[in-house]
């Protein structure tokens, strides 16, 4: 992504806000380099993404947001305005499926996801070693029923000690609690192993290869109290049949969830997503 700022907003449908918002950017000497909007029938809501490089003076994303309050507050906007060249920092969650750590990691040491991984974290040891290859610091936090408070407030003291706006949950098997899932909200995204919430609990390709499925995918969504069943944010599928085995379907499974939760940690960090209710608008 070009440098300069990204400015997304949600508010009440009325005439007039997309002529306020670039009198706005006209007035700080921005330059609009690409720009999208949606009216939501259903809600009545408005979302724009506005991405533009800023004008003589350089000022901040907290000036602009600061600025911006006379013409936002009219309208009932929720604005943000965005640094577009600064990494996301972001921590990875980890059980013992290491498919999309290995992805994401990968992708980021490429220069493909615009996040700064400042820790990757997990109830077990495996992936020390991998995260050590990246340069990538790795903290063990066991789970347990009894120790779960401390593991999830030590996970907190990780998020706040390190700046994180945004954890990935790359295969985390743990159900994070409803107070941690509120403290989260919004920059916590998980990734699910099917098209739609179904097969849940151990084996979920065994269950498919089961039930004589002919297509599996993965659904990447933010994550809430409700388990799987947080605001969707990408989906993907491939089509399989009889003659695949549970190994096949695993495998190809796998890098289902790689490529979605991908797009939708990239999206995230590019401030593409804006959260509609339940649903997501993704401005891709």
């Amino acid at each position: 992504m070009t440098d300069g700022f990204v400015l997304t907003l949600s508010c009440p449908d009325r005439r007039g806000i997309v002529h306020a918002v670039s009198g706005f950017l006209l007035e700080q000497g921005g330059n609009i380099l690409e720009a999208a909007q949606y009216d939501d029938p259903d809600t009545g809501l408005f979302f724009m993404r506005v991405h533009f490089a800023p004008g003589p003076g350089g000022a901040s994303a907290d000036a602009l947001n600061a600025a911006f309050a006379p013409v936002g507050e009219p309208f009932a906007m929720r604005w943000r305005f965005s640094d577009a060249g600064r990494p996301a920092p972001t921590l990875i969650l980890v059980s013992q499926l290491g498919h999309c750590l290995n992805d994401l990691l990968f992708r980021h040491r490429s220069g493909l996801l615009p996040i700064d991984i400042r820790g990757v974290v997990s109830n077990h040891r495996d992936f020390y070693q991998l995260s050590a290859s990246y340069g990538i610091p790795f903290h063990h936090v066991p789970v347990a029923a009894a120790t779960k408070p401390q593991a999830e407030a030590r996970l907190m003291e990780i998020v706040e000690a390190e700046g994180v706006e945004l954890v990935v949950l790359a295969r985390y098997m743990q159900v994070l609690s409803e107070d941690l899932c509120r403290r989260l909200e919004g920059r916590a995204i998980n990734i699910h192993h099917s098209f739609l919430p179904s097969f849940k609990g151990a084996r979920p390709y065994a269950q498919a290869h089961e039930r004589g499925v002919k297509l599996i995918g993965a659904t990447a969504h933010y994550v809430t109290a409700n388990l799987d069943e947080g605001p969707i944010i990408e989906q993907d599928v491939e089509r399989v049949d009889h003659s695949m085995d549970v190994a096949t379907l695993t495998a190809i499974g796998r890098d289902v969830e790689s490529v979605v939760l991908a797009r939708a940690v990239k999206w995230h960090a590019e401030h593409r997503i804006l959260l509609d209710g339940a649903k997501t608008v993704v401005f891709r």
